[in-house]
């Protein structure tokens, strides 16, 4: 039996003729059109010596091209590798060489050019535009070849993506995706939060990362549902499709948007059904808000690159605020102490562990560094700190790295965050540990304020002294007019961290 994912997607779709994706420029296209480009697309990778097994790496703008080109790969079998089209000259060659892709593909001229220098005369690497006014390019090759395609034969083992993490605590480690981990994922979202044919989902996300890529499409492609396509968060645009639409998947930035915009209103969202939240953690405060100004309860859930959604909270039933959920269906977690290594008691702070079909095959070139993130009975140490609690939802403390230990006690950012991401004048915060002579890490946090509102450190740690035992009151609070963010919007520690490394060094 073919494992391909694409097969998946074409078995479960019962009329080809249901619109797929509209895009903001008006173009609209069916399942049947879907089937029918990405068959010329895999035709023109074929023509380019694409095969199983080759790897395509993609840096690109959002574009409708690239979820053709993503389907493409699928049905070639080839490894569809993405990357963010922000990222420098040195970072781009580092995923280069550290992938070495058979095809290279972007939609900028100084990015084209530059790979073309990193790649010597004996290099494999093929460089081509997505699209292009004048001269060759992707989308015209595909548009001389043929839209039918037989897609190849896959093993639910076989590699489908590599998606690289981060970096933001090292070296960004490329996570292999099997063609079983898309389709168990996908098809679990699509139960779980009861998407049919006739959802209409708000594509806001970038399509180079693992919540807009394979969250939102894959979850769309296996209910058989349609898309607006949306290339940026443009507010007067979202305003305009939100009566239109069933769905919309965003991050918390997103969210916290909307709610500054009178016009976003229980009335103008009153035909949606479901608002998801992820790739950064969503703040009680902000999930209250938006209650309040709508009437819905936005649905946090938890992924990551490695192991695509883990958790979710219910689609019916209490999502409560601040926590992540229960497991996906045939997905197992659990919450070891970091000393024994031995599962601990409900509502005990430990790290988390998932094991499941969602659960990536390894990291690219680094058999070592694989071994070390699984356990012996084959559940992949997260990284992130949490609880189960006694209702059964996971609630995260943070990242393992992120833990602060300060005079020999662990203190963890995310329940500091959260209080103080409560405070009326406080928009958001990050709280970090830094280099202290006395402590070991001193406990710091950085915040931004609300427009119009005053900042008075003293006030807020009066305030924080009150929920919170004295070892986690920041030592110092610091304000900043803005956070440092990933293009995913989660605010990046290791960049504070270096920033104020010397905060209480005895001679700054």
């Amino acid at each position: 039996m073919n494992k391909n994912f694409f097969s998946l997607i074409i078995e479960n779709l019962s009329n080809f003729n249901l619109p797929f994706i509209k895009t903001s420029g008006r173009r609209s296209y069916s399942y049947q059109d879907m089937i029918q480009l990405s068959g010329a697309y895999a035709n023109a990778l074929t023509k380019m010596g694409i095969r199983k097994g080759s790897r395509v790496m993609v840096q690109t703008e959002k574009k409708i091209e690239c979820v053709w080109l993503y389907l493409a790969c699928l049905r070639v079998g080839a490894i569809f590798v993405t990357i963010n089209p922000s990222y420098t000259r040195s970072e781009t060659k580092f995923f280069l060489d550290d992938s070495d892709p058979a095809l290279f593909v972007t939609d900028n001229n100084l990015r084209y050019r530059e790979v073309l220098d990193f790649l010597d005369q004996d290099s494999h690497t093929k460089a081509i535009y997505l699209i292009r006014p004048k001269g060759p390019c992707l989308e015209k090759t595909a548009s001389m070849s043929a839209s039918n395609f037989r897609s190849s034969h896959c093993l639910g083992t076989d590699v489908a993506a590599i998606l690289y993490t981060s970096g933001t605590t090292g070296r960004s480690k490329g996570a292999m995706i099997t063609h079983e981990n898309l389709a168990s994922n996908a098809r679990a979202l699509a139960e779980i939060w009861n998407f049919t044919s006739e959802d209409i989902l708000l594509h806001i996300l970038p399509i180079y990362h693992t919540h807009g890529l394979f969250v939102a499409f894959n979850t769309v492609m296996v209910a058989g549902a349609s898309i607006f396509f949306e290339d940026r968060f443009e507010m007067s645009r979202i305003l305009k499709l939100v009566p239109n639409i069933s769905v919309m998947m965003g991050v918390p930035t997103h969210y916290a948007r909307l709610t500054r915009e009178k016009k976003f209103s229980a009335d103008l969202t009153r035909k949606v059904r479901l608002f998801v939240s992820g790739s950064a953690p969503l703040s009680s405060d902000l999930h209250r808000k938006f209650e309040e100004q709508t009437r819905h309860t936005i649905l946090e859930r938890y992924g990551m690159t490695e192991t695509n959604m883990i958790t979710s909270n219910p689609y019916h039933g209490q999502r409560k605020p601040g926590t992540v959920g229960f497991p996906l269906p045939d997905v197992k977690i659990r919450v070891t102490s970091l000393e024994t290594k031995k599962v601990v008691e409900n509502e005990t702070v430990g790290r988390v562990e998932v094991r499941g079909p969602n659960v990536f095959k390894g990291y690219w070139n680094l058999p070592e560094k694989t071994k070390m993130d699984f356990t012996a009975d084959n559940y992949f140490i997260t990284g992130d700190l949490g609880f189960i609690d006694s209702d059964g939802h996971l609630n995260l403390s943070g990242r393992n790295k992120d833990l602060i230990i300060s005079g020999g006690l662990n203190v963890y950012p995310a329940e500091i965050e959260q209080i103080i991401d409560s405070l009326p004048e406080v928009s958001e915060s990050a709280v970090i540990g830094l280099p202290h002579q006395d402590y070991g890490e001193g406990v710091t946090a950085a915040v931004t304020i609300e427009p119009g509102l005053e900042f008075n450190e003293y006030q807020i740690k009066k305030r924080l002294r009150e929920k919170l035992a004295s070892f986690k009151i920041p030592i110092k609070i610091l304000r900043l007019d803005s956070m440092p963010k990933n293009a995913m919007g989660k605010i990046e520690k290791v960049v504070l961290r270096d920033l104020f490394k010397n905060e209480y060094s005895t001679n700054s």
